[in-house]
């Protein structure tokens, strides 16, 4: 199928100034199994993508690329605060994180709010491996298996493989993924892996050892479901304009301009979010063989998302239910 340009059709951006061919719909739905899900974090990592980071780009040009919307950033915010709450939103599981609310206290709030992620997605598995000691917290208090990175995924036994290797081969086989083969069951449904902006090397790296193993057209591929999410850290005033994703902000000057809808990801229900940040989304590549349909993106940076990204702008608190779906574990979130 061939269509003209248009921003909005079918809810997908395409880019401008070229015929898009869709690629067959078989090739864009459900697995015949349910998948189970990789999801990598790079805390702050977005704004230390540079050309060297090859796995990163190598992923983006095969993937769905997109943008994750937050929350406008609270003021007077510490970093440690930053992590967490950036986090709990990918999670939806920012209430549980506020501090207060109509004069509940945290406690009280964490009782109401504190729902185990196996509860809340039909018996869902999942982990957190990072180093931050307030996210293994935060973690553990919504029903998440917690791994410390250091000495789990970076420190292969001797005679071993190299430490990258042997920590990519350690993730999948929670995942259920050994020598290549998809075993019947697994240790984990979902797994998270949290890492550091000043670990962008080691996330290229791990990107790049998980895709030896993630050949198309293999079992792990086939039942692997592998998201690649950058965040931007703490922001500042000149990220307002340099990265902003607001569409009516970009067409402000054209004859148009008051035709175009609100974008869905400012939307919650019927009524507008209120508390949307339209620049420093996070930025998200996600790829599964046969399932996921690539898009325009070659490299991984928030100019190629935008300009030619598939997936545009999703609220960041939807990210879960997303993945969730192809676990089997939610239904589908949106079209």
């Amino acid at each position: 199928m061939i269509f003209p340009y248009h921003p909005y059709l079918f809810g997908v951006r395409f880019p401008k100034n070229r015929i898009f061919h869709l690629p067959p719909l078989a090739d864009t739905g459900m697995a015949d199994k349910p998948s189970r899900a990789l999801v990598l974090y790079g805390d702050g990592s977005a704004r230390f993508v540079d050309p060297s980071h090859t796995h990163l780009h190598s992923l983006a040009s095969k993937a769905s690329c997109g943008f994750l919307s937050l929350p406008i950033t609270p003021p007077s915010e510490s970093e440690d605060e930053r992590v967490v709450r950036e986090f709990a939103v990918l999670l939806d599981a920012y209430e549980a994180y506020l501090d207060t609310s109509s004069g509940i206290t945290k406690e009280e709030r964490e009782k109401k709010s504190l729902i185990p992620i196996s509860e809340r997605f039909m018996g869902m598995k999942a982990a957190i491996f990072t180093n931050n000691s307030s996210l293994k917290s935060f973690g553990t208090k919504l029903g998440f298996s917690i791994f410390q990175i250091d000495g789990f995924l970076k420190n292969s036994p001797a005679g071993a493989e190299q430490p990258i290797n042997f920590g990519a081969s350690k993730l999948l086989k929670l995942l259920g993924f050994q020598e290549g083969k998809a075993v019947e069951s697994s240790q984990y449904d979902l797994v998270f892996v949290h890492v550091a902006a000043a670990e962008v090397e080691y996330l290229n790296a791990l990107v790049g050892a998980i895709s030896q193993i993630d050949q198309p057209g293999s079992e792990v591929s086939s039942r692997l479901h592998l998201s690649v999410v950058l965040n931007y850290g703490k922001v500042s005033e000149n990220d307002v304009t340099n990265l902003s994703v607001s569409i009516r902000k970009d067409d402000e000057n054209s004859d148009l301009a008051k035709l175009i809808p609100r974008q869905s990801y400012t939307m919650k229900g019927e009524n507008p979010r209120k508390d949307v940040r339209d620049h420093c989304p996070m930025l998200i590549a996600q790829w599964q063989y046969a399932v996921t349909r690539k898009d325009m993106a070659e490299t991984f940076s928030f100019k190629d998302f935008k300009e030619n990204g598939g997936n545009l702008v999703i609220p960041a608190d939807r990210f879960l239910h997303e993945v969730a779906f192809k676990l089997w574990k939610a239904p589908k979130y949106g079209a």
